[in-house]
């Protein structure tokens, strides 16, 4: 009896260790999407970071889950991305959430709050303090799950023909900006319009703009900023994090397995990662190069951003009256800085601490 039952056992556990291993092959789903970016796969941190998601997937999944990236404006326009997901004209695309600020307010907050959450804040406010929760509820109204993809460092505060000392100089300034950042540029004086980064050297060139914002330093220089503004503006008041995401349609998404869901979401995690310590890597650096090129590099006075968050806050309260979405997203985000901002004055070191 116990011969028969010991060749039972080893029966039965040959077929279920063979049913195991068999089991997640048969099961492994195939996902082929093509997924249209809003900034060109060239642009540092801010373009390479879906094709760094896309190469680790592929990898994880031996080769079963493809995201083929498609550049800005060959299948999508770049600011096209959330509609197009939207209404299932693509499975996915990729983009700065904010673009869509008219039709979904609250996105904004998401993609940067001025004078708000640096990137790695966001993330913590994000993940563990109720963000995911929110953003997944307002985004599925639109058909839509967004998963958060990629954050970079502050933005440049802006490239200007000449330097700004007061508020006074922007008062009618043609400036290209985005999302709560354009808002607060045009309570200001400026007259702000939005046109997508392959456009704004010859806007600047040609006199069509006085002065833009678009990204990192480094970014800034690839679209060759330096060449025709000699005066670049820190910080990146108006975008301390300047977050991406994909965007998946929810339909496409539910369709998906799990194992094909958890490995999106764990590659998302790590282009996270990814693009926060490459921002961090290059920045120094380009910002030498600036200066020996004749770019006046200086943050802006006092004075002059204590206003411009003075400004911020009438924006922000005003449109946190008209939309129930960003008043919710708000209040949280408020709530946790305000519980985290002990913990940021006093557990780092002071930033101009001397570094030996």
């Amino acid at each position: 009896m116990r011969r028969i039952t010991q060749a039972a056992f080893g029966l039965g556990a040959l077929a279920l260790a063979t049913g195991l291993a068999a089991a997640p092959a048969a099961a492994q789903e195939r996902v082929r999407w093509g997924v249209p970016i809003a900034f060109g796969s060239n642009l540092t941190a801010l373009g390479d970071t879906l094709p760094y998601v896309a190469q680790q997937l592929n990898r994880m999944s031996a080769g079963r889950i493809n995201f083929i990236v498609q550049e800005p404006g060959t299948v999508i326009p770049a600011l096209g991305i959330f509609d197009a997901v939207s209404e299932g004209k693509v499975d996915a695309g990729y983009s700065w959430m904010g673009y869509e600020i008219g039709k979904v307010p609250a996105s904004a907050l998401f993609g940067a709050t001025p004078f708000g959450m640096e990137a790695l804040e966001f993330s913590a406010w994000y993940w563990f303090h109720g963000g995911k929760d929110l953003l997944t509820q307002i985004y599925a109204r639109h058909n839509i799950v967004p998963i958060f993809c990629g954050a970079i460092a502050p933005e440049g505060a802006g490239w200007f023909r000449q330097q700004i000392t007061s508020l006074d100089q922007v008062r009618g300034l043609r400036f290209r900006a985005a999302g709560l950042g354009g808002r607060i540029w045009e309570r200001v004086g400026a007259s702000v319009q939005l046109i997508p980064g392959p456009e704004l050297y010859q806007a600047l060139e040609r006199g069509v703009l006085d002065g833009t914002e678009f990204s990192l330093p480094t970014v800034d220089e690839q679209l060759g900023f330096q060449r025709v503004a000699k005066f670049l503006h820190l910080p990146g008041w108006h975008q301390p994090t300047t977050n991406q995401f994909l965007y998946v349609n929810k339909a496409a998404w539910d369709k998906l397995q799990e194992p094909t869901k958890a490995m999106i979401e764990v590659a998302c995690q790590a282009g996270v990662a990814f693009a926060m310590a490459r921002a961090e890597a290059l920045q120094g650096a380009v910002l030498a190069k600036f200066r020996a090129e004749g770019v006046t590099v200086a943050q802006l006075p006092a004075d002059v951003l204590k206003r411009l968050q003075e400004a911020t806050n009438t924006v922000l309260d005003e449109q946190a009256g008209r939309d129930a979405d960003f008043k919710t997203v708000l209040d949280s985000m408020r709530k946790f800085q305000a519980e985290h901002q002990a913990w940021k004055q006093l557990g780092y070191l002071p930033r101009d601490w001397p570094i030996r």
